[in-house]
């Protein structure tokens, strides 16, 4: 299967597929931070390139409702709309299976709700954060190894120059279960 991950620089969707067996291209605007299948550009540059799957991470910025202090600057400058429609796009794609993934965000609203929550813990890691998946043709994640001890690590996270990176790095256990449940169909 050829699969597009799109708005990710992490790398590590990307490598859960291809460790899978499948042809798998990372893509955003920043180089990636793991060598491999990566094109550094926009994505609408690659997205009609015949994928038969795409795993989104739009940027959370202007969505995610942990910054809504921030909307009425975002919405007087036009960037929450400028995201909203980025998301309908990816979500428009011409792609049989989409899953865009989001925090808790407008999306929810002035889109659609998502078609599942999911959490770290529910995939090997001892964390809490509220995941939305938005899924089009994809069956929802089955949760692959619940664990106990979970804390609100990333929430906590202190101030620093690369925190909006560590935050929004996929957990390899989402990752393995995105390509060993969404690769085998």
């Amino acid at each position: 299967m050829r699969i597009l991950v799109a708005c990710e620089y992490s790398g590590r969707v990307r490598d859960a597929f291809i460790a899978g067996g499948h042809e798998a291209m990372s893509c955003d605007l920043l180089p990636t931070d793991s060598p491999g299948n990566h094109y550094q550009g926009d994505v609408r540059d690659v997205i009609n390139d015949g994928w038969d799957l795409m795993i989104c991470h739009p940027p959370c910025t202007d969505l995610a409702v942990s910054g809504a202090r921030h909307f009425a600057r975002k919405i007087a400058d036009g960037s929450q709309q400028a995201s909203l429609d980025f998301v309908q796009m990816l979500l428009d794609a011409p792609i049989k299976k989409i899953a865009l993934e989001n925090p808790i965000s407008i999306i929810s609203s002035r889109i659609r709700k998502p078609s599942q929550i999911i959490q770290p813990w529910q995939f090997g890691h001892g964390e809490t954060k509220a995941t939305c998946l938005w899924l089009k043709n994809l069956p929802l994640l089955v949760p692959t190894n619940i664990v106990e001890g979970r804390e609100a690590r990333i929430h906590k996270m202190p101030p620093s120059a690369d925190r909006w990176k560590k935050r929004s790095t996929t957990f390899l256990g989402i990752a393995s279960a995105m390509a060993s449940q969404w690769g085998a169909m």
